[in-house]
């Protein structure tokens, strides 16, 4: 992390800052990023709202994710247990609480919208402008009043207007009832499905069958609460890099993430009105409407959700169309920046006068928090944190829910159970990417590959991977690239990088000769290993001989 790259709130220059020393934080993520500092409030500046609310002053951070950015806020549900009495209170639901002081936003229905373009992207509070829609919102209510989840009772592939649609989650001894929790989370860039059987759930494995059908111009469906949403080839195959936004679930995950390659085409409405039964709704995106440029406060004549029906589902069975309402709704429609399908990013203020900031934005998390400047603190914030003893170590991942997933309940286990559950997200991502490892070996060494084979337009190898996080989420980015027939003549050897800018590896092919690889494709800091080397410089396995 380069401190010099972000802005930071300044305590001293805000006149209305009160900081709660009581309370410090460490907040750990799956690949190992840190982010540490201590609870406070002011007033923050959200769209056109604005109230008293609390944030998390960041005085530590280790991760280039958060280069160029200034803190994170999430919009994630409240959690149970020690992470939600020690941390602060998720915004949205801090500015519109009855008691908050000098707030604007208590009217504001608790709820948003969200939906991203490939350049651009829109956050829509209290509701949603109706012009962003194409057809009748539906609604299902959430599996987890702590995070947005929705029951996966078909996830199907293949080409449109064929007969070759293939199930990707074929049951074990299904009885009809069977569903699959997924989370709705715009920090996850891609779909990340099943990459094993999820100890017997299943009779196969999804990611496998997807590899080995893997073809041009095709979709994904995929079924929640009997509706049918289809995720298009251009959405989840990213065309400028040639790579596929297709992720198999780490060690243990037992549900799916449903990430961009989602939100790129649907409007998806997160309602909070009921605290203890969230809802979600999910319409078709209106590939016309244009996201606004600034913020812009609307009144619209919305129809709701049918709550009286929701309330009697689980939340996988079924999905109502939204009812009539003569109701108006207020909408502040607030720009959100989107870096390259990856990463969203806002901005609001905090203090008094303003100081404004851009923040990473994650429906998957509810961390909120900005970053300062630790030496440059008030000798008396210093000395009573020194003296404080309350100190929060939470890990901050969506997919815990999902680790913890208890089928018997239809809900997340018990926060007893996660907080005792290995801290291991680190270990579940380094399982997923030895199995990525391991699918580029089957794809490459153990089948022993000719070249020409590997030179056919229509093979399929194994590509980047790439570990990062995106607030409260670790971002897994794999891809399949596509061999297009552009390689040279040769075996192809796939050589493993690491990359300190992103703290993660990369791959790039190289040709392989009779003589071996051919030192000279590789980047200058690069030199030839053996099966002994553990060395962190780089991996490399050539298919010519079998051997690594």
């Amino acid at each position: 992390y380069r401190p010099g790259d972000s802005r930071h709130f300044s305590i001293q220059a805000s006149s209305t800052f009160s900081p709660d020393t009581s309370k410090q934080f460490d907040l750990a993520y799956a690949d190992g990023t840190e982010l540490k500092g201590f609870n406070a409030q002011d007033i923050v500046h959200l769209g056109n709202f604005h109230g008293m609310a609390p944030f998390g002053v960041i005085t530590d951070c280790n991760s280039p994710d958060f280069n160029g950015v200034d803190g994170i806020l999430g919009f994630g549900l409240p959690k149970p247990g020690m992470e939600g009495r020690e941390l602060p209170r998720p915004i949205l639901w801090a500015l519109t609480d009855s008691e908050t002081k000098d707030s604007n936003a208590q009217e504001l229905t608790r709820k948003f919208s969200f939906f991203s373009t490939d350049t651009a992207a829109e956050l829509q509070l209290g509701g949603y402008d109706p012009a962003t829609c194409t057809d009748l919102m539906q609604y299902t209510p959430s599996l987890s009043s702590t995070d947005f989840i929705v029951g996966v009772t078909s996830l199907t592939y293949g080409h449109p207007g064929r007969n070759d649609h293939t199930e990707l989650l074929k049951f074990t001894n299904p009885s009809g009832g069977e569903y699959l929790p997924a989370i709705m989370d715009s920090g996850t860039s891609c779909l990340v499905i099943p990459g094993d059987r999820l100890g017997g759930k299943l009779q196969n494995n999804p990611f496998n069958d997807f590899t080995d059908l893997w073809s041009e111009d095709t979709s994904f469906w995929v079924t929640i609460g009997g509706k049918t949403f289809e995720i298009p080839y251009h959405s989840w195959f990213l065309a400028e890099t040639n790579q596929t936004c297709v992720q198999p679930s780490p060690a243990g995950m037992q549900g799916l993430l449903i990430g961009d390659v989602f939100f790129r085409e649907y409007m998806v409405e997160f309602d909070m009105a009921d605290e203890l039964r969230p809802i979600i709704g999910i319409a078709r995106l209106n590939k016309h409407y244009a996201p606004v440029s600034s913020n812009q406060l609307g009144y619209f004549k919305l129809q709701q959700a049918p709550r009286q029906k929701l309330q009697l589902l689980k939340g996988e069975e079924t999905m109502y169309p939204a009812e009539h309402s003569t109701r108006l709704d207020e909408v502040d429609q607030v720009p959100i920046f989107n870096k390259k399908g990856t990463q969203y990013f806002m901005d609001l203020a905090i203090g008094s006068p303003k100081q404004p900031f851009t923040v990473i934005f994650d429906t998957g998390s509810a961390v909120f928090g900005v970053f300062t400047v630790k030496h440059n603190l008030p000798d008396s914030i210093k000395h009573a944190l020194a003296q404080s003893s309350s100190f929060t170590t939470t890990h901050v991942d969506t997919m815990n829910t999902l680790m913890q997933w208890d089928f018997a309940t239809g809900g997340p286990a018990s926060q007893s159970a996660v907080l005792s559950a290995p801290s291991g997200q680190g270990q579940a991502m380094a399982a997923a990417a030895t199995e990525l490892l391991q699918t580029a070996s089957a794809a490459g060494g153990q089948q022993q590959l000719e070249g020409s084979q590997w030179a056919t337009a229509g093979s399929t190898a194994a590509g980047v991977v790439l570990i990062g996080v995106v607030g409260g989420i670790a971002l897994v980015l794999s891809a399949l690239s596509r061999a297009v027939g552009r390689r040279r003549a040769g075996r192809q050897a796939w050589v493993v990088l690491n990359s300190e800018e992103y703290g993660s590896v990369t791959t790039i092919p190289v040709t392989v000769g009779d003589g071996g690889v051919d030192e000279g494709l590789l980047a200058p800091e690069a030199t030839q290993g053996n099966a002994e080397d553990e060395s962190d410089e780089f991996v490399w396995r050539k298919r010519n001989s079998g051997s690594v």
